[in-house]
C-alpha cells in the first residue's frame, strides 16, 4: 500500500508520461491487462488512457487493471488511470514510509 507522500511523488513523476496503454471498446480483456504487465515490466510508473468507446466507469477500470496486474493505482484524473508497480530494475526510488 502507498502512502500519501509517496503518491504525491508517483504523481508528479507521471505528470509528464505519455499513455502507453489505451483501453477503448474492447473494454477491459486479457490482452489490455497483459499489455499493462508488460509496460508495468519495463517502466514501472505507466499511465493508460480510456478512449470514448470505453463504457466501464474510470475507478472499475482502475481496479481490474490494478487487480490483474498486482499494480497500485496512483491517480484517476478525468480519462487517465496511472499505475505503479516495482519491479526487478527498481527504476523508481519511493520516499521511505514513516
Amino acid at each position: 500500500m502507498l502512502t500519501g507522500k509517496q503518491v504525491r511523488y508517483l504523481r508528479s513523476l507521471g505528470h509528464h508520461l505519455q499513455p502507453v496503454v489505451m483501453v477503448g471498446k474492447e473494454e477491459v480483456n486479457d490482452q489490455v491487462i497483459a499489455s499493462v504487465d508488460q509496460a508495468l515490466l519495463t517502466h514501472e510508473l505507466i499511465k493508460v488512457r480510456l478512449q470514448e468507446g470505453c463504457t466501464t466507469p474510470r475507478a472499475k477500470v482502475a481496479e481490474t487493471l490494478a487487480q490483474g496486474t498486482g499494480a497500485e493505482v496512483a491517480q484517476v484524473l478525468g480519462r487517465t488511470i496511472l499505475l505503479y508497480r516495482t519491479s526487478d530494475k527498481n527504476l523508481i526510488e519511493l520516499p521511505k514510509a514513516r
